[in-house]
């Protein structure tokens, strides 16, 4: 490996950590404050609330590192050029086709996917993929169409599913074209061709 060329870094400009940090602290507060009020108001709830709050840091607690090691293999092992061919401007259906794929073959929750797609988005991808990843994500999980056929049947399942993929990708264009019109797309693009 040469030493002298450029070396640019692959992921999308962030704000400053000590920016990042502060909002997140300002948002735990006012969520901790907004319980404390809420359980004083409604006593018999809060207890209920504060189970379920600590089920889900449980669940997070042991997805979140998981999820962190994937960021980093995905952030140094998939190159950006592989990720713009595949997934970006150019790739047209066949790179919406292949966001629905990979977003139908996970089993995570949602939350999992928000950051692989901002780094999908950071590496170049166009904006409808990473919608059509995130919705596929959502709700064509192909784990829980065999659950969703074995209890609401086939004619039910394909037809939910149908309608889903029928409508996923024109919804993620338009998406993309509302997007882009704003001005946000347009700094991504710009990073793709960095």
């Amino acid at each position: 490996m040469s030493g002298k060329g450029k070396r640019k870094d692959e992921a999308a400009p962030k704000p400053p950590l000590r920016k990042r940090i502060k909002w997140d602290l300002f948002f735990l507060v006012l969520s901790v404050a907004a319980f404390a009020a809420l359980s004083l108001a409604y006593r018999d709830k809060g207890s209920r609330a504060l189970r379920v709050s600590w089920e889900y840091f449980q669940e997070m607690v042991f997805i979140l590192p998981a999820v962190m090691i994937m960021m980093g293999l995905f952030a140094v092992w998939v190159r950006r050029e592989s990720v713009v061919r595949y997934l970006g401007q150019g790739s047209g259906l066949t790179g919406l086709l292949l966001a629905i794929l990979l977003g139908t073959l996970p089993t995570g929750p949602l939350y999992v996917a928000f950051p692989l797609a901002a780094m999908l988005l950071g590496k170049g991808a166009r904006v409808a993929v990473v919608m059509v990843f995130l919705s596929a994500w959502a709700c064509i999980k192909l784990p829980l169409e065999l659950v969703e056929l074995q209890f609401l049947g086939w004619k039910f399942t394909l037809l939910r599913l149908g309608l889903t993929v029928a409508l996923v990708i024109p919804m993620s264009l338009l998406a993309e074209v509302l997007y882009n019109r704003k001005g946000e797309g347009m700094a991504h693009e710009s990073q793709e061709l960095a």
